[in-house]
């Protein structure tokens, strides 16, 4: 937020956004708010990048749905360990479609109190998959198996969206949802996609700040 500050941004953390505001060509030219009083605000922009959350639903299409279950445990997943033999303090596992019968992977990642993420000495383990028939977490069973002794979990249900057109018409740049994958390959994919359909130029990382500009 400070370099954004820097080169003339602004944030509006915890901010509603109530719509977009469009001129007269079609093009997107502000992020429509409102203060705690609810006067109407307005932030003026040239573009907007954002998930399928905050377009509306003609700019998204669903494909599907992801189930995920946080699940607090006692101790790390049985039979984890780190490098030197010990516990392990975090890791992930892929439980391979091909080897359940299914259409989809199951994801496990699991973090602990180290990452300062759960309480002292509790471990937090992240399930998710696509879900494939009417009874979504009878489909975790396989990987719940696998974590030992469950304290507590929470689980949500949500749709998995895809934008339907590219956002150059309009100037509003539309991410799908977060698919199940814990380790954020295809997050990071469209990240670079996305970049280069709207600069023109793929992002070239190897380019480092000048020593001058202020971090």
């Amino acid at each position: 937020s400070r370099l954004a500050a820097i080169n003339r941004g602004v944030y509006m953390l915890k901010k509603p956004v109530d719509g977009f505001v469009y001129d007269e060509t079609g093009k997107v030219c502000g992020v429509k708010s409102h203060a705690e009083d609810g006067t109407p605000e307005v932030a003026k922009c040239k573009m907007v990048i954002c998930d399928p959350s905050y377009a509306g639903e003609a700019k998204t299409k669903v494909v599907g749905k992801v189930i995920r279950s946080i699940c607090i445990l006692d101790g790390p997943i049985p039979h984890t360990k780190n490098k030197e033999g010990g516990p392990a303090l975090s890791c992930q596992i892929i439980l391979p479609q091909k080897q359940l019968k299914r259409q989809n992977d199951i994801y496990i990642m699991m973090v602990s109190w180290a990452h300062n993420v759960a309480a002292q000495g509790k471990y937090t383990a992240i399930v998710s998959t696509v879900v494939e028939t009417a009874d979504a977490e009878k489909e975790l069973e396989p990987a719940y198996k696998l974590l030992g002794k469950i304290v507590d979990k929470f689980v949500s249900v949500s749709d998995l969206r895809q934008p339907v057109d590219d956002g150059k018409t309009d100037g509003v740049y539309v991410s799908a949802s977060y698919d199940p994958t814990s380790h954020f390959e295809d997050a990071t994919l469209e990240v670079l996609e996305m970049w280069k359909r709207i600069t023109g130029e793929a992002l070239d990382l190897t380019v480092l700040p000048d020593e001058d500009v202020d971090q």
